[in-house]
């Protein structure tokens, strides 16, 4: 999908500026579409960050209005001027933040959004050692920092479940990779990644 290096001026939603956006005009429901509420997707997160050690100060935001009892939930039913998320939190002294704005509506971001900080939660988990740690990647830059914003895991760009059987990855390939395509009005960033999370996901069966 498309991305622009310039904030929604439109949007309510607190984007963080060293972050891409998504181009409007690439943004679509989730394939399939998950199958939970908006309430408990953001529920999600919150419960998420619960599970990691060292997090304080989560600041869970959106383009919809947000209960005035509890700021890090929107109203179930509030309308949106931005379907973006965005979560800020301070893990063991340092700032840091994750975004997704892939998707048209703030409860498939948020679900994805809680997939990917699981995921990270549970690379960090596991004992194959790389040079940088996962929640790392997370961290907010300094004035002196540039910032790479993280991509969806490659089971969401090709939209198809984390255990996905290879016949499914192939199929669900076939089809984005044509959706993406440039000639197809789709950009060559999204084309690129599809391709690389085809991979990613066949390299592991």
């Amino acid at each position: 999908m498309a991305t622009t290096d310039t904030t929604n001026t439109e949007s309510n939603l607190d984007w963080p500026n060293e972050f891409p956006r998504t181009d409007p005009g690439d943004r679509e429901s989730y394939p399939g579409g998950f199958r939970v509420t908006r309430s408990t997707a953001f529920e999600n997160i919150l419960d998420e960050l619960r599970t990691w050690d060292g997090v304080t100060d989560v600041q869970l935001d959106s383009g919809a209005e947000h209960q005035k009892r509890n700021p890090n939930k929107p109203y179930a039913r509030s309308s949106f001027d931005d379907p973006g998320v965005v979560v800020r939190f301070n893990k063991d002294g340092q700032d840091m933040a994750a975004a997704c704005d892939c998707w048209d509506n703030p409860r498939d971001n948020a679900q994805d959004l809680y997939r990917y900080l699981n995921e990270t939660r549970m690379q960090e988990q596991r004992g194959t050692v790389t040079a940088e740690s996962e929640y790392s990647k997370l961290r907010l830059p300094s004035a002196d920092d540039n910032v790479v914003a993280a991509s969806p895991p490659a089971h969401v760009v090709l939209g198809v479940a984390p255990d996905a059987s290879e016949s499914e990855i192939r199929d669900a390939y076939r089809e984005r990779v044509h959706e993406t395509h440039p000639d197809q009005g789709g950009s060559a960033e999204a084309h690129q990644r599809v391709q690389e999370a085809r991979e990613e996901l066949l390299d592991g069966k």
